[in-house]
Formats: structure tokens, C-alpha cells, sequence
């Protein structure tokens, strides 16, 4: 036990952990919420990849931008901000719901905006997590950290389940259930935002500035020129690409496969989340070990195997049981390949090196929502996913096959 939870022995880690946690809660609900309300309102599985696609779509424009800042500002400054403006945005769509004025353009507008936030938070957050512990550390605070994304994944879509039942006891309808679930979310932001100013870390500028220009190129320079760190972050596009997919379609597989509401897509979001928990604790176990690379390699190929199965499954129990290993196996790919790319980075350049891992592994999100969302109307969701488990297997052939420094990392 003490081994797996190494990084809560560093103050600064807990507290940040913490807030982190409460936030990303209130964020699943929001999630699972907003993905009911836009098919409940649409009817379409396209506007649900739009949807995914808009709130990722700023992560390609911006984090670059925001991994220069990343590196030349305050981190913990810059992630405020960030946090302000993502509750600014949750209040808003929560003011619209309860006038009853609500529009799938608000949903798509904020959804854009939520994103355009965390292009420039998302960089200033990777970059301050290796500045709250030691480096050997490091790969145990990067599978923590994903452990409190998933215990969000978990709690967040069952709390979202709980809300529509509390408030169906209560005489209230789902649209006020999903209302709540939108101002719980602006109200945890205040959470993670005085956590942020209790930490004690401090921002030390770099040695070295040149103009906003020069610094990215620098950074693009020294990615382009690391083969390994190229291969790593080709190997996140890909795999988010095609893999995050089955998560923005859990809404279709809970309405057309299984012909059930609400509570039912709340829970297989939950069976998602409790397997990642599971992934992200055994990495955590784990530490720093050798062959990482092809650990990530194999456990994908797997996982393109289980939402294979997933999309072949009609019986929800079986659903479940694939949901909960599929969690499990992403998020074992996924620390594997950031606590990499954590190591290799040097401090300096951590902020430019993690927004182009970024760009990549929350850029891949969007494009494959949006081209799955599109084949979906064409052929069916469970057609779709099946294909991207397919390919998701013989992209980690590939990378086996062609790529020895992924490989034996």
C-alpha cells in the first residue's frame, strides 16, 4: 500500500489531488448530463460527436500556445484561470436549463468555449504535477492522478443516475435533474480553485526567454528531433483516435442496443470508470518497471479486442463485464505512455513537450468523434466501434512490428 500510494506522502500532491478529484466529479456529471440532453434534444448520434468534437476542437488550435505559456508563466495561475472559466461555462448552461431556453447551439457554443479553458489549463496542469514530487516519484503521481479522473468516472455518472431518481421521487422532471447535475459542476470548481491557492509551490521562471514564436519552435524542434517521444505521440492520436469512440456512443448502445434510458447509460459510464480505477491502480503498484513500451503495446492491442466485443455484445451484463476491462486497459495504456513522456522531458521544456503530447491525445478525441460520429448515422454505432477495435489492434501491431524504441522503452 505504501508503495502504491508513494505520492501522497508529498503535501502539495494531496491537496492538488483532492481538489482535482472534487472537480473532475462534478465534470462526469456534466458529461453524462449534457450527452443525455443532446440526444434527448437531437435524436442523433452525429450531434453527440459534434458536440465532442467542438469541446476538443480548441485542444488542436490553442495547447501549443498553451504549453509556451505553460513553460513562461505561473502554472498554478494560468490553471486558475482556467478553472474560472469552465465554471463560468457550467453556470451559464445551467442558467439556460432552468429558463427553459436551452438550444443545441448554447450547448455546442459552450461546449467550445469549456475547451478553449482547457487548452490552456490542460498544459499548466501536466507541467505542475512533476513539481509536487520527486522524480522517482513520478510515474506513481501520474497514475494517481488518473485514479482521480476515474473515481470521477465512476461517481460522477452515479451520482448523475441518483439525481434522476432523487428527483423523480421528489415530483421533478429529468431536464431539472440535469440542471442540478450542471450547477453541482460550476459549484465544484470552487473546490479545485482554492485548492490551487493553497499550494506552496512556487513558479520559478525560465533562465532563457525568447519571443512566444521562437519558444514554440524550440519546442517543436526538440520533440521532432527525440524519435521515441514522436513515436509515443503518434501512438496517443492514434489510440485516442479510434478508441475513445465506444465513450461518446454509450448514450446510442443505452437507447437503440439495450432500448433503456438514462440510469442505464449512467451505469455502464460507471463499469468504464471502475475499470480504469482498477488500470490506474495497478500502474500506480507498479512505478517505474521495465519494458513500459511494450506493456502499453500489448494491453492495447487488447483493448481493441474488448470494444470489438462490446460492440458484438447484446446482453447488458456482458456489456458491463467489457466496459469495466476496457477502462481497465485504457488506462493502462494511456499512464504507461504519460509517465513515459513525463520522464523524458526535461523541466524546462516540460510545458512545450506535454502540449504537444496533448494536442495529440486530446486532438485525436474530437477528429474521431466527429468521422465516427458521421459513419454512425451511415452504418450503426456497434458497426463503428467494432472497426475501430479492429484498427486499434493493428496500430499496436504496427507500432511492435516497426518501432524497437517504442518497444523496449
Amino acid at each position: 500500500m505504501r508503495r502504491m500510494l508513494a505520492a501522497f506522502t508529498y503535501r502539495d500532491f494531496r491537496v492538488q489531488w483532492f481538489g482535482a478529484c472534487t472537480s473532475s466529479i462534478g465534470t462526469w456529471m456534466q458529461i453524462v448530463a449534457q450527452n443525455w440532453l443532446v440526444l434527448t434534444l437531437t435524436k442523433s448520434p452525429f450531434y453527440l460527436g459534434l458536440d465532442a468534437f467542438l469541446q476538443q476542437l480548441p485542444i488542436i488550435l490553442f495547447t501549443l500556445i498553451g504549453g509556451v505559456l505553460a513553460d513562461r508563466h505561473d502554472r498554478r495561475r494560468t490553471l486558475m484561470a482556467s478553472q474560472y472559466v469552465q465554471m463560468a461555462t457550467s453556470a451559464t448552461l445551467a442558467l439556460l436549463m432552468y429558463l427553459q431556453v436551452v438550444q443545441i447551439w448554447h450547448i455546442l457554443l459552450l461546449s467550445f468555449t469549456t475547451g478553449v479553458a482547457q487548452a490552456f489549463g490542460g498544459p499548466a496542469y501536466q507541467s505542475l504535477i512533476p513539481s509536487l514530487v520527486d522524480k522517482k516519484d513520478l510515474p506513481n503521481a501520474v497514475a494517481l492522478n488518473s485514479i482521480q479522473f476515474n473515481v470521477a468516472r465512476v461517481v460522477g455518472p452515479l451520482l448523475f443516475g441518483a439525481t434522476l431518481v432523487v428527483f423523480a421521487k421528489w415530483g421533478y422532471s429529468e431536464p431539472q435533474a440535469m440542471n442540478a447535475c450542471f450547477a453541482l459542476n460550476a459549484l465544484s470548481f470552487v473546490v479545485v480553485i482554492n485548492t490551487l491557492m493553497m499550494l506552496h509551490v512556487k513558479h520559478i521562471p525560465p533562465a532563457a526567454s525568447k519571443g512566444m514564436r521562437e519558444d514554440l519552435q524550440i519546442g517543436l524542434s526538440y520533440v521532432r528531433h527525440h524519435a521515441s517521444l514522436v513515436a509515443f505521440i503518434v501512438l496517443a492520436a492514434t489510440t485516442t483516435f479510434l478508441g475513445f469512440a465506444v465513450l461518446t456512443f454509450l448514450p446510442v448502445f443505452a437507447q437503440r442496443v439495450f432500448h433503456e434510458g438514462a440510469s442505464t447509460y449512467s451505469h455502464l459510464m460507471a463499469f468504464s470508470g471502475a475499470g480504469s480505477i482498477v488500470g490506474a491502480l495497478i500502474i500506480a503498484w507498479l512505478g517505474k518497471f521495465k519494458r513500459m513500451g511494450l506493456t502499453a503495446l500489448v494491453v492495447q492491442a487488447l483493448y481493441g479486442m474488448l470494444i470489438l466485443a462490446f460492440a458484438a455484445s447484446r446482453m447488458l451484463w456482458l456489456s458491463d463485464i467489457l466496459l469495466f476491462f476496457t477502462g481497465a486497459a485504457l488506462m493502462i495504456v494511456f499512464s504507461t505512455v504519460t509517465s513515459l513522456i513525463q520522464l523524458l522531458a526535461p523541466n524546462e521544456m516540460r510545458g512545450r513537450v506535454m502540449s504537444i503530447y496533448m494536442l495529440a491525445f486530446r486532438g485525436g478525441m474530437p477528429l474521431g468523434s466527429l468521422v465516427s460520429g458521421y459513419l454512425a448515422t451511415l452504418i450503426g454505432a456497434p458497426t463503428v466501434i467494432g472497426i475501430n477495435g479492429v484498427l486499434l489492434v493493428l496500430v499496436a501491431i504496427y507500432f511492435l512490428v516497426r518501432h524497437p524504441g517504442v518497444r523496449e522503452a
